[in-house]
């Protein structure tokens, strides 16, 4: 099993698809007229038959209070995993994202969030190598 889409709820969709990819750098993948809305997906250049994120319309009335809650919380909805955070935190406020949480040393990883302008909070991950140097040769 594995994961092939994912879907995050956005407040327009042709906004969201300006965003994450003139502005974030993932591809459209698919964009598939169904009524008023589009079966419309992105991903990343680095692995383009990988999963896909769905930019889902947030119409349903159960969306607004969840994402609410969460941005209020200050709780990220997704997370996307980077190489050189502090580069790419630096990429992203040069092109006016909004950091609502700046890179952060947590230990294992450094952390960031941001505001995807679409209606959710965005967490950035760099992930460190493991120190599994116990001396053995």
């Amino acid at each position: 099993m594995k994961i092939a889409l994912t879907s995050l709820f956005v407040d327009d969709q042709r906004a969201a698809l300006a965003f994450y990819t003139d502005v974030l750098g993932f591809r459209k993948h698919h964009d598939i007229p169904l009524g008023d809305d589009f079966w419309l997906t992105v991903v990343s250049p680095e692995v383009p038959d990988g999963p896909e994120l769905l930019l889902e319309p947030a119409g349903h009335p159960a969306v607004k209070p969840y994402r609410d809650a969460l941005v209020e919380d200050g709780i990220p909805l997704a997370q996307f995993a980077v190489e050189n955070l502090e580069a790419e935190h630096k990429r992203l406020t040069s092109k006016g994202v909004v950091f609502t949480q700046p890179p952060i040393d947590i230990g294992a990883a450094v952390v960031a969030v941001f505001d995807d302008t679409c209606g959710n909070l965005i967490q950035l991950i760099e992930e460190k190598p493991e120190t599994n140097d116990v001396g053995v040769h």
